[in-house]
């Protein structure tokens, strides 16, 4: 049947309903006229009568009630699932899909979601942990979450952390006996727990004193994907570890743990959902930004 007359179906199933072309009408802010003219146009379409008109009453025939069993409970459902959709637009539902390190899952993006589910029980959160700069659009994730200075300009950033510090731990284990490192060139001499990208490539440490930056190629015996195996090692006694400040200042606190080279320790901005910049976002990203967005900046 031709898309235009889709619409003239619609109103022939709302005549056989009601049985009348003016109660028709009335439902279809339209005239029983232009009404009556819109059905002989379709009856003449297909070629066959669809409606047997009396001066007291309107009933289908034989062709017009088959069309009416068949055609409008499909109709009918095709209207409910419209109307389904329609609800991802003014209450929160279905899947928001993001993509974040282990880090950030942990600290910042799982323990603020996390309370939404029990109100919300239509909606669903699928976090992927990954630690490449991940395109949003190409891999169908609905938010990323990364440091601020890694979200690329053509995606609309925003903060869901503070600005942090990155530091070197190691344990006293570890450092009791070995020489004191002063300076990036001193680390060469020491086993560090190295950090591996999805790409295949490993994290260069990024330090800086003053206006001096210098990144250095941080290489030992142990090597791993995710933050908390990092700290995991450190404790453990096998190596120097490059971590977010939060992740171990109990540890430090507490004697597990020793900053080292605390002269060169860097600040990042912090932690930033970023997305792609599109008007028509469902209710349930919007709720997932809104409950993300860190208050205190």
């Amino acid at each position: 049947m031709a898309r235009d007359r889709i619409s003239d179906v619609l109103a022939f199933l709302v005549v056989a309903r009601e049985r009348s072309f003016t109660r028709a009408a009335l439902k279809l802010g339209v005239s029983p006229s232009s009404l009556s003219h819109t059905i002989r146009a379709l009856e003449e379409s297909l070629g066959v009568r669809l409606l047997a008109r009396t001066t007291r009453s309107v009933l289908a025939t034989e062709a017009g009630a088959r069309l009416v069993a068949s055609v409008g409970p499909r109709l009918a459902e095709v209207e409910t699932e419209l109307n389904a959709v329609s609800e991802f637009a003014v209450k929160p539902k279905g899947t928001v899909r993001i993509t974040a390190t282990d880090y950030a899952a942990d600290t910042a993006v799982w323990p603020r979601l996390a309370p939404l589910l029990p109100a919300n029980p239509d909606l669903r959160i699928e976090i992927d942990i990954d630690y490449g700069l991940t395109d949003v659009v190409a891999q169908g994730f609905d938010l990323g979450v990364r440091n601020g200075d890694q979200v690329a300009k053509d995606m609309v950033a925003v903060r869901i952390g503070p600005d942090r510090r990155m530091v070197i731990v190691g344990s006293p284990a570890y450092l009791d006996g070995r020489p004191k490192a002063r300076k990036p060139e001193d680390l060469v001499g020491h086993n560090c727990i190295a950090l591996r990208f999805a790409s295949g490539g490993l994290y260069a440490w990024e330090l800086k004193k003053g206006r001096r930056e210098v990144q250095v190629r941080a290489e030992g015996q142990a090597v791993f994907n995710g933050s908390y195996q990092l700290l995991n090692a450190a404790l453990a006694g096998c190596g120097l570890a490059f971590v977010p400040e939060d992740l171990v200042i109990d540890h430090v606190n507490e004697g597990r743990l020793r900053y080292v080279m605390e002269d060169w320790f860097p600040t990042f901005p912090g932690l930033h959902a970023y997305y792609a910049n599109r008007r028509q976002r469902s209710r349930a990203v919007e709720l997932v930004i809104d409950s993300l967005r860190y208050r205190d900046c």
